[in-house]
């Protein structure tokens, strides 16, 4: 026997078993999520352990870098081919950002939330803010806008009536035809839709399974969109209830609002005020006994020429009960409350700023105005408070309120603090266009309507459109590595906490539908007419939309109507009627199917998010936890796609065969919920997706 060449042999064998695989940069995993580090949410004095995972036996060491502090990661267990390392930090009172570094042989890199990189970007650092927490309710949770002038006529009594005042320039009308689509300068038109008409909607709201309504602005105002607030105290009675009506219309000839004695009835009767909000109080407390929370909008930068701290219509002027408007007298309680460039222009001072220069929506003056100041924070604490009891507010393009930057972002701190200690539950979210991170550091908003880190990215890659209808960018169109870049770079200006209650729209109140959009048609409704709209739309890519809503990180928000196939060009093309008994029947059992699958995969609302492939026109990710594991594909071309997928990156095993149940597809050929058993090899899933498909496939680890 040549014991020479045994000898070799064996330490040839030993050096083959003990070498150690190239470094797996796709198996390197961690995130924001309690399942990467446990408290999720944690307050100051709270020891956190944050974890990260690796393929196993394939790295050297594994450090938590966080400012200059640089600590070794301990292996904490090796579980289907993954080494978990972790180690604990100890929060004191700052935000603390954090990122690993990684070392496999003479490897060294890093990870953040771009994943492994040999750069230090601190823009993906991760990070925890002690003390930030967002309502467990609005994690993920499934919101539905309402528009009320466009949703439901409940009421036709409290309905507008043609001639009943002078809105810019020109009279009110009521539109009698529901179906009509709106007309340019809309904001005067109405169509009845109210609080009784949502009251009466509420069965197809809860059997749809929204859960989260959020309403446009309620308050007293002459607009039909509500943004240029009257009165801050009351709910608008053409939304609420008017029990005490009476005096005239407006003359053809006359322009005149303080001649318009039945709108001032209405809308400056304490009865018909009262009223209106214990009805929207009974409203609040019969949505809670269905389960469902309910979102308020505010608008604080500024308010309306109608407002009665102003009152340029002279509403209010002679009206028992109320004080003179700062445009009528100098000697006005709420002069402090504007900024008036002409000392010497009272009475009837036309000389004051507004916003965006439009004296239609005079700018809060805050600064100069502590009255005005501590009588908006009462607002934001009634409305949350018994007995009306809302569960948070939407703030109206919130970066503009004040006259620079510090002011505005201490007025956000206090405003928290007053909401939250009137309603320790309630949530702040806020509409900003832009990086929102510096006001996303856990003492001013929850969160924010989700433009950039959701609505835009899809929209461009699902239909190369600008939200508006604008522009059409055919290198944006299908453009994967387009979306993925833009959802890491703007998902990264979130803490966990944001994220997870980002409102996620396809569609709103601003912008067109996203139905539309489908049909590539540049422009808006003034240039293209309305019935353009809905010409050469494609449901099947809108449904490829609604998969990625419902299955993305955060809460899934419908703007009515999107789920019953209205169409619409931006503002006002957008703002149409709901179409009651003309409803796509078949988009609504797809939302309601769609809404169901969220609503019942924790991983959906609370699981990580891994993209796994991507290509021209198709996209593949996961949302998993530790044992629940769900992929979605997408498909945006003209022809079926068969892809493989490497699910093991979720932390499937791939020791053994693993079933997927298919939850969803959806394609040109519509969709089925019908469950189909996909077998997994070797931590590799083979699908099929339809031409402009989606498909959900779910599997739960023993």
């Amino acid at each position: 026997m040549d014991y020479k060449n045994l000898a070799e042999t064996k330490k040839i064998q030993e050096y083959v078993a003990n070498m150690r695989s190239a470094f797996n940069k796709r198996a390197v995993f961690s995130d924001e999520t309690e399942h990467y580090r446990t408290p999720a949410e944690p307050e100051a004095g709270d020891t956190v352990n944050i974890r990260i995972r690796t393929k196993a036996n394939n790295v050297d060491a594994v450090y938590l870098v966080s400012g200059e502090k640089k600590r070794q990661m301990k292996l904490i267990k090796t579980k289907d081919g993954f080494d978990y390392y972790g180690t604990d930090i100890e929060l004191q009172n700052e935000s603390i950002r954090y990122f690993f570094e990684i070392i496999s042989g003479k490897f060294r890199c890093y990870y953040n939330q771009a994943g492994i990189t040999r750069e230090i970007d601190e823009h993906y650092s991760f990070g925890i803010v002690p003390g930030f927490r967002t309502p467990d309710w609005a994690k993920g949770a499934v919101m539905y806008q309402i528009f009320t002038d466009r949703f439901c006529n409940g009421d036709p009594a409290n309905d507008v009536v043609t001639g009943e005042y002078c809105y810019i320039n020109e009279k009110v009308q009521k539109i009698e035809d529901w179906n009509r689509p709106p007309q340019a300068m809309d904001v005067r038109d109405f169509y009845g839709g109210d609080l009784q008409g949502v009251m009466d909607k509420l069965d197809y709201l809860q059997d749809l399974g929204v859960e989260v309504i959020y309403f446009n602005p309620l308050f007293v105002s002459p607009s039909n969109h509500k943004y240029d607030i009257q009165d801050y105290d009351y709910i608008d009675p053409h939304y609420g209830k008017i029990v005490s009506d009476g005096g005239d219309t407006l003359a053809d000839w006359d322009k005149d609002n303080s001649h318009a004695t039945r709108y001032i009835r209405r809308v400056t009767d304490k009865d018909n005020l009262e009223a209106s909000n214990a009805f929207f109080a009974e409203l609040v407390e019969e949505i809670h006994k269905r389960g469902m929370k309910v979102i308020l909008d505010g608008v604080f930068n500024h308010c309306g020429s109608f407002n009665k701290w102003l009152d340029r219509e002279k509403i209010y002027e002679n009206q028992q009960g109320y004080e003179k408007g700062a445009y009528v007298s100098a000697d006005s309680p709420y002069r402090s409350f504007f900024r008036f460039n002409n000392p010497n222009g009272w009475p009837y001072n036309q000389d004051y700023d507004g916003w965006w220069g439009h004296a239609t929506l005079p700018k809060l003056n805050y600064e100069e105005s502590r009255d005005l100041y501590e009588y908006i924070m009462h607002v934001g604490r009634k409305w949350v408070s018994p007995p009306y009891n809302a569960d948070g507010w939407r703030l109206d393009v919130a970066a503009d309120l004040g006259h620079s930057d510090e002011y505005n972002h201490q007025f956000w701190r206090d405003f928290r603090k007053n909401v939250k200690e009137a309603n320790p539950n309630a949530i702040i979210l806020a509409e900003h266009y832009g990086d929102a991170k510096p006001w996303l550091e856990g003492d001013q908003w929850d969160t924010v309507m989700n433009y950039d880190a959701f609505m835009e990215p899809v929209t461009w890659f699902l239909t190369g459109m600008e939200k508006h209808s604008d522009e059409y960018n055919e290198g944006m169109y299908g453009n994967s590595d387009s979306f993925i870049g833009a959802m890491k770079y703007h998902m990264a200006s979130f803490y966990g906490p944001s994220l997870m209650t980002a409102m996620n729209e396809l569609s709103n109140h601003d912008h067109s539908r996203f139905l539309t959009r489908t049909n590539h048609k540049v422009g808006r409704v003034g240039t293209l007419g309305s019935e353009a709209a809905q010409i050469g739309v494609n449901k099947a890519v809108f449904r490829e939309a609604v998969a990625i809503q419902m299955t993305w990180p955060g809460a899934p928000t419908i703007y009515y109507g999107d789920e019953a196939g209205l169409c619409g060009f931006t503002d006002p093309d957008n703002r149409r009627t709901y179409p009651w008994g003309r409803e796509d029947q078949e988009l609504i059992a797809y939302h309601r199917e769609m809404i169901k699958i969220h609503r019942e995969n924790r991983e959906l609302v609370t699981g990580s998010l891994k993209f796994l492939a991507n290509d021209y026109q198709q996209l593949s990710y996961g949302r998993f936890t530790e044992t629940e594991k769900m992929v979605i594909t997408l498909n945006n071309t003209n022809e079926t796609k068969m892809v493989e997928l490497t699910v093991w990156e979720l932390g499937i095993p791939r020791t053994r065969t693993v079933k997927f149940k298919q939850l969803m597809v959806t394609g040109d050929f519509g969709y089925s919920p019908v469950k189909k058993i996909h077998e997994c090899k070797a931590g590799v899933l083979h699908l099929e997706v339809p031409a402009h498909g989606a498909i959900m496939v779910r599997c739960v680890l023993e």
